[in-house]
């Protein structure tokens, strides 16, 4: 078999018929990772027929003097069940690589290797554990596992089949978050580049990167119509007709509460009676608001999403929403209209990482609290592997904690 660089046409055509085919394995994620200091290869193997068996994008980038480190994003674009095939592409990777000085090549493969149950947190597991053991014969290093998000990219994900979606199964707290958000004439949007700065302002307190990351991962995936920007905002005319409506209503209950407590002052009344001045004092506030925001006539954007599309399938690779909105719960009505945005034309949606620590006390469970409330499946991925080419370097590496560092974690060991 010939292992050798892919042209740009070569690559794009054999990732996209892959079973196992993702955005982060696409010429786009590459141009990307450029912006952002990388250098990277197409590579792959090809058969005596000349018919590509398996490729991989791989990134690389300097670590430690003249030496550098590979990473193949969700993995290799091969059947990691064909251990031959394995094998043989993880030889020409080795000697290929070696010659470039590159030290190891980090690989998070596309294989969940089990579901969790999302009522009672049990998990299945499926075949693709078993390739846990075939990548370390293979001389893969088994990182450990993270429940939370010390990896390169999650371990656990939440996804949507988007042609089998009932809106009926979210969760009661999921169902009335967005019904509040409609009361409060939240408007859901399809934005453009210019309005990237709208979404860095939400995103700028959520993690390090500048706004210019946002511009360049848009500005590379748009090249093909494969990223869309959604942003939330009120529509304050709406909001003030929805709140002086139901406050109406309450009113009505109350002075009806009012009559009855003349003449019952039971425990139950009283209570009913107490609950209704705070809705009402509620609905007044939401008045007052509306009005001020119709007065002042400034548009604010509350919450926003970059969504990628590949095949069949479109993330959630981005969400945030401006905490000071909080009470409009911005960011549930934005994810039920990405999914009836998309429910048409596409069959899944990754609403992305969830942790594996599903108890309530964890510094997660408010993630896991949204996302798992629109009842999605929830699948376990086979984690991270180190394919070390240049052992003696790769143990001074870790040793003297340039790994650690690297990667911006704690966890950098293997499996006993």
């Amino acid at each position: 078999m010939d292992f050798r660089p892919l042209n740009i046409e070569e690559f794009t055509t054999f990732e996209q018929n892959h079973p196992l085919s993702n955005f982060y394995q696409t010429i786009n994620y590459a141009m990307l990772m450029a912006e952002n200091g990388y250098d990277y290869d197409l590579i792959g193997l090809v058969n005596e027929e000349n018919k590509i068996v398996a490729a991989s994008l791989i990134l690389l980038k300097p670590i430690g003097i003249k030496c550098f480190y590979g990473y193949a994003p969700r993995g290799f674009l091969i059947d990691y069940s064909n251990e031959e095939l394995l094998k043989t592409f993880t030889e020409h990777l080795k000697k290929y690589y070696y010659e470039k000085n590159v030290i190891f090549i980090k690989v998070n493969p596309n294989l969940p290797i089990a579901e969790v149950n999302i009522d009672d947190f049990t998990t299945t597991y499926n075949q693709n554990k078993n390739i846990v053991d075939t990548l370390t014969r293979n001389g893969y290093k088994k990182l450990l596992d993270n429940l939370y998000f010390e990896a390169q990219l999650p371990r656990y994900n939440a996804y949507i089949n988007l042609k089998k979606y009932d809106f009926s199964n979210m969760s009661k707290n999921t169902k009335n978050k967005i019904k509040k958000g409609i009361r409060k004439g939240l408007i859901f949007e399809k934005a453009n580049k210019e309005d990237i700065k709208y979404f860095y302002e939400m995103m700028k307190n959520k993690k390090d990167n500048n706004e210019f990351y946002y511009q360049d991962y848009y500005t590379v995936f748009e090249k093909n119509a494969a990223i869309d920007l959604f942003l939330v905002s009120v529509d304050y005319n709406a909001f003030l007709q929805n709140s002086q409506y139901i406050y109406e209503e309450e009113n009505e209950k109350n002075i009806k509460l009012n009559e009855k407590l003349a003449n019952n002052n039971s425990n139950k009344v009283i209570n009913a009676k107490m609950n209704s001045d705070k809705v009402l004092l509620s609905y007044k506030n939401d008045i007052m608001e509306a009005s001020k925001g119709i007065n002042d006539n400034n548009k604010v954007y509350l919450a926003g999403a970059l969504v990628i599309k590949h095949n069949d399938m479109v993330s959630i690779i981005f969400s945030a929403f401006d905490k000071k909105y909080k009470r409009f719960v911005p960011n549930y009505f934005m994810h039920y209209n990405i999914i009836k945005y998309y429910q048409n034309d596409f069959n899944y949606l990754d609403l992305n990482g969830v942790v594996g620590d599903f108890t309530t006390n964890n510094p997660y469970s408010g993630l896991n609290r949204f996302k798992l409330g629109f009842k999605p499946k929830v699948y376990e991925f086979i984690g991270e592997f180190d394919l070390i080419i240049e052992p003696k370097s790769y143990d001074i590496l870790l040793q003297n904690g340039i790994l650690s560092k690297t990667f911006d974690r704690n966890d950098i060991k293997t499996e006993n």
